[in-house]
């Protein structure tokens, strides 16, 4: 008897695939019977191929979500949020903010884009008092550890800083000194998954265009990073932030095309050296919300996320790039004990190759408030100051 094992991730893609196949149906159906009403309406292949292969990315797997399959439902939620994605695209079509009825499908699609880009950066710029001086982080305030519905898991430390080691390196033996030279004075902020949005607030309300997820960069990981931003250069750093989407409209794929945009970064900034792609946790329920009080303010705690070769791809910096963890993450907890959680390092690399001090950090989860978010980088920028 011939038995065939049908796993989730064959589901998903055949039912990814069936999608495309009604989308074209779809869309030669409403071509032919347009031309009849309107010999005006012309067709073009090149952009109708070019549409589908951004269909075809769906098929992708960056490492992220390769790593993430093992999780029971990843594959359909996934799923789920893609569809998400493309029906709020679908529901403002009616307004012409994202696409006309026309065959320019690319080009529209990067206006909107563009001109939602700078309508966040309108909106950001318009909370700001022009020549602000921003309130620097206090040291020697008391600091509360908040309970967690998820504990802390550990695996080992190195000088004094606790790490979940998922890698197959025994670090310990990898990182006997933290002897490592970077350049500070320059910065790239940007965001594999721009989207990656919070709990809403009264404050910070939105539409949500997936699971924890939007396209207004006003509520974002996007608008964390412009917090980060504005108090780095405030202690007189040169930052760079690109809110640049990856993750929209396709999500798998996200970390081929940052990789495409932190290359381009580096190579007009050619004298950096900290690299910074800025998330948020991907538990997806407001369940879990790591936080911490410093004096009267409540932060959503912080973890850095470092890769290494060990799943085959060369990548000669990640020591590098763990010890400017560890040595950010010491002076964290000298001054603000608890605001970091243990270091992950795994076997995938994450793009971190591209510098000598490259890393994820994760702000917050799902279930953190934007408030809770946008205090961290407060602090998280006198840690850096004081490095």
């Amino acid at each position: 008897m011939k038995v065939k094992v049908v796993t989730v991730k064959d589901i998903v893609k055949y039912l990814v695939k069936i999608g495309i196949i009604f989308s074209i149906i779809a869309i030669l159906t409403n071509f032919f019977y347009g031309r009849k009403n309107n010999n005006n309406l012309s067709f073009d292949a090149s952009k109708f191929l070019a549409m589908l292969q951004k269909e075809i990315l769906l098929l992708r797997e960056d490492e992220e979500v390769s790593v993430s399959l093992g999780k029971k439902g990843y594959a359909t939620k996934t799923l789920d949020n893609e569809f998400s994605m493309f029906k709020a695209v679908a529901t403002t079509n009616s307004n012409s903010k994202f696409l006309d009825n026309s065959s320019n499908i690319n080009n529209n699609q990067d206006s909107a884009i563009q001109a939602e880009s700078e309508d966040s950066s309108e909106k950001n710029e318009a909370n700001q008092v022009e020549g602000e001086e921003l309130e620097k982080a206090k040291v020697g305030v008391t600091v509360e550890q908040i309970p967690s519905s998820i504990a802390d898991k550990t695996s080992c430390e190195i000088y004094g800083v606790k790490l979940r080691n998922e890698s197959d390196y025994n670090l310990e033996a990898e990182i006997t000194d933290l002897d490592v030279n970077f350049n500070k004075q320059n910065i790239i902020i940007f965001h594999t998954h721009t989207c990656e949005s919070y709990t809403p607030t009264e404050q910070y309300q939105y539409v949500s265009t997936g699971n924890y997820r939007t396209t207004d960069l006003n509520y974002t990981v996007a608008r964390v990073g412009d917090e980060l931003e504005k108090y780095l250069i405030n202690y007189g750093y040169s930052v760079i932030h690109d809110k640049s989407y990856h993750d929209y409209p396709a999500y798998n794929g996200s970390y081929d095309r940052s990789l495409i945009t932190v290359q381009n970064l580096l190579e007009s900034y050619q004298d950096t050296d900290v690299v910074i792609d800025l998330h948020r946790d991907a538990i997806g329920d407001n369940t879990y919300a790591p936080k911490v009080k410093i004096g009267e303010d409540y932060c959503a705690r912080l973890m850095f996320v470092i890769g290494t070769d060990g799943g085959g791809l060369k990548h000669d910096n990640w020591r590098n790039n763990l010890k400017f963890a560890i040595k950010v993450v010491q002076k964290g907890n000298e001054l603000y004990p608890g605001l970091f959680k243990p270091v992950i390092v795994r076997n995938s690399r994450y793009n971190h190759q591209v510098a000598n001090a490259a890393c994820i950090i994760e702000v917050g989860a799902t279930g953190n408030t934007l408030e809770e978010c946008l205090n961290s980088m407060k602090y998280f920028s006198k840690i850096y100051d004081e490095l």
